[in-house]
C-alpha cells in the first residue's frame, strides 16, 4: 500500500519541468515509515551515494556549464528525498545562473540538507576536471552461476540460512541478480549486490534464493538494502556485516546504499551496468 504522503510527490505524476531553480521541488520520505516494521539492530551505519550524470546550470555569462556530481546522505538522517523530485530540483538549475561551482555546490548542500534534516556531503566535478573512471564489478565471490532451482519471488527471509558445517568465515559475496520495484508506479530497480560478513558461513545456495525471492518486492532502494540486512542478521548471525547495493540510473541518477554493522571501506567505482 502507497503511503499516503507520497500521493502528493510527483513520483508517477505527470509533471511540467521548471524552468527557474526551486528548492521547493524536494520532497522528503520519512525514514521511520518503512524502518517501523524492520527488526533493526542496535547498532549500524551506513549511507546513499547518490551519482548525478545530468547536472548543468549556467555560467555568469549564460554559458552553459555540464558536471557531474555525487551527493552523500547518512542512513542516520531522518528522510531521503523521493528520486523524480530530486531529478526535477537538478533540472531546475538548467537555466539559472550562478558565478562558481563552488556556489552550485554550497546552494544544493544547504537545500538538501535541510529536506534531509541532516548534514549531506556534496561533490561536483566540471567534465574539463573529471579524470573518468572505469567500470568494474564489485569485488568478491559471485554466487550467480549455483545451478540451483529457484521458484519464490515474493520476499522470502526463511530461505536463509547457515551453511550446515557453519565454519567460522570471512568472505564478500555478489550478486547481479537483485532486482525490486519502486512502490509506487511498479517499475523495475536492477542492482548489483555486495555481503561482506564474518561469522558463521552463510549458504549460498540458499543466500541467492534470498536474494532472486525480492524480484517482487516493492521498496525504495535504500528501504530494499536495510531489509536486506536486516534479514542476514536475524537468520545468519555474523559477528560482522556489510550490505551494499549499486543500482542501475534512473534519470541520470544512481543510489547506491550500503549499511554496515561497524566502519567499512566502500568502492566508489561503477559498475557495467551504471
Amino acid at each position: 500500500m502507497i503511503d499516503n504522503a507520497l500521493t502528493r510527490s510527483p513520483l508517477g505524476q505527470d509533471v511540467d519541468y521548471p524552468v527557474s531553480y526551486d528548492p521547493a521541488l524536494l520532497f522528503a520520505i520519512p525514514r521511520a515509515a518503512s524502518r517501523e516494521n524492520l527488526s533493526m539492530p542496535p547498532d549500524w551505519t551506513g549511507a546513499d551515494i547518490w551519482n548525478a550524470y545530468e547536472l548543468s546550470w549556467l555560467g555568469p555569462r549564460g554559458k552553459p556549464v555540464v558536471a557531474v556530481a555525487r551527493f552523500v546522505f547518512a542512513q542516520s538522517s531522518p528522510n531521503i528525498v523521493e528520486s523524480k523530485s530530486f531529478k526535477l530540483y537538478l533540472n531546475s538549475f538548467n537555466e539559472t545562473r550562478f558565478e562558481t561551482t563552488d556556489q552550485v555546490r554550497r546552494r544544493m548542500q544547504a537545500d538538501l540538507s535541510a529536506v534531509a534534516q541532516a548534514g549531506v556531503d556534496v561533490d561536483i566535478t566540471t567534465l574539463d576536471a573529471h579524470p573518468g573512471e572505469d567500470c568494474r564489478p564489485l569485488e568478491g565471490i559471485s554466487i550467480d552461476h549455483q545451478d540451483i532451482a529457484i521458484d519464490t519471488y515474493e520476499r522470502a527471509p526463511h530461505l536463509l540460512r547457515c551453511a550446515p558445517t557453519a565454519l567460522h568465515v570471512k568472505e564478500t559475496l555478489v550478486s547481479d541478480l537483485l532486482k525490486s520495484n519502486c512502490p509506487v508506479t511498479g517499475q523495475p530497480d536492477w542492482a548489483s549486490l555486495q555481503i561482506r560478513y564474518a561469522g558463521p558461513r552463510i549458504d549460498r545456495a540458499a543466500l541467492l534464493q534470498y536474494i532472486v525471492s525480492l524480484r517482487r518486492h516493492s521498496e525504495f532502494h535504500e528501504h530494499c538494502v536495510e531489509q536486506i540486512y536486516c534479514d542476514i542478521w536475524h537468520a545468519c548471525r555474523p559477528e560482522s556485516l556489510c550490505v551494499y547495493a549499486r543500482y542501475t540510473r534512473r534519470g541520470g541518477l544512481d543510489i547506491n546504499p550500503w549499511r554496515s554493522s561497524g566502519p567499512a571501506e566502500i568502492s566508489l567505482a561503477r559498475t557495467v551496468r551504471q
